[in-house]
This record gives structure tokens, sequence and C-alpha cells, in this order.
């Protein structure tokens, strides 16, 4: 099956997980983060030993370990009936993390949309991720020099992923604006998006 999908998309901090967490409460839409995904697995579970691994360096999970975990979660999400793929627009927050893996994705997901929140204020995205590792007991986000890591991994491995998909699909949105500002934003472009598919 093929996913009817929006991405969020930018650096640690920018605010991607506010605006999923948001969007997944809206019928209609489903929000998976793969970040979250990966913290909720048990310690004793061969991916959670993974991520850990990685996280704490700020390195990115394996390609193959990251899509292993996806397709389990999206595949149980069905079954217990809390995604309806058939209607629902699937929100991808943090995966696909680099172009190998919007690669091996590409067949299942219909990408319609990529929202890239952008934060030109370093600083605030670490004081982001301070006040998160603080709020919810967040490992990878309590280091500076893990901070600093994650930062420099997105730019280096993550944001090529905005070239593989290419200036037509992806919107550049403002995130220091309110995160009200910036949900209308992206509900916009998404109302856009599907009145131009209504007229097809």
């Amino acid at each position: 099956m093929t996913y009817k999908t929006v991405l969020l998309f930018g650096a640690p901090g920018s605010g991607k997980g506010t605006q999923g967490k948001i969007l997944g409460t809206i019928p209609g839409f489903f929000h998976f983060a793969c970040g979250d995904a990966f913290r909720n697995l048990r310690i004793d579970d061969p991916l959670g030993k993974i991520f850990i691994e990685f996280s704490s360096k700020g390195a990115l999970v394996p390609d193959e370990s990251t899509i292993e975990l996806w397709k389990k979660n999206i595949h149980a999400s069905t079954s217990n009936g809390s995604f309806h793929p058939e209607r629902d627009t699937l929100v991808l927050d943090g995966i696909p993390r680099n172009p190998r893996q919007a690669e091996m994705l590409k067949t299942m997901l219909d990408v319609r949309a990529v929202f890239h929140l952008t934060c030109p204020d370093k600083q605030k995205m670490v004081e982001r991720l301070q006040r998160r590792a603080l709020r919810e007991n967040r490992l990878d986000d309590a280091n500076m020099e893990v901070i600093h890591r994650r930062l420099e991994t997105y730019e280096q491995e993550t944001k090529p992923v905005l070239d593989y998909y290419g200036v037509k699909l992806v919107h550049t949105i403002d995130s220091t604006a309110s995160p009200m500002n910036v949900l209308r934003s992206i509900l916009n472009h998404i109302a856009t998006l599907d009145s131009a598919a209504a007229k097809v």
C-alpha cells in the first residue's frame, strides 16, 4: 500500500514534534514521530539498544533499523484501527532522515508536501532542546556536546532530503512564529493541496 503523506522537516528543536502532535489530533491525520517510537521501546528490545547506542552520541540510527521500526508501527497502528490509510493523511516526523531512507520508502509513500520548519537562531533551537530534555527526560537532548553533534548531523546527513524531494514539494515555514501561526501555515498549504486534488 502507498500512504498519502506529508513530511514535517527541520533541525532538532525546530518544532516538528509540536506541530506533529497537534496535527495528529485533527480527524483525517495520523502522526508518526520516529524518535518517540524509538524512545518508547523497552531497553532490552534489540531496536531499543541500537537507538540508545547511536542517539547517545548524537548519531542517526542505521537506516535498516529505522525503516523496520517504522513498518512495525504503521502495521500495528493500522491493525488496531488508530490509522486508516484509505482516508488518513500520514504525518511523518523524523523519517526519512537521509536520502537513502527516502529512496527505501519511495514505493510506500505518496509524499504530497514537505514542510520545512526553519529557525535561523541556532541558540534558540539549543534552548528548546534543553527545555525538552528536562520536561520529557530525553537523554539525547540533555548534553550540549550531543546537541551540537545532532545539529551537525542534521546539516550533513538529513538536510539533503530536501533536495531529494525537490522545490515543488518543499514549503519553507518560519518556526520562530507562534505555534498557532506555524500550524495555520501548514494547514493552509494542506487545504490548497486538497483543493487542487479535488479538481483533478
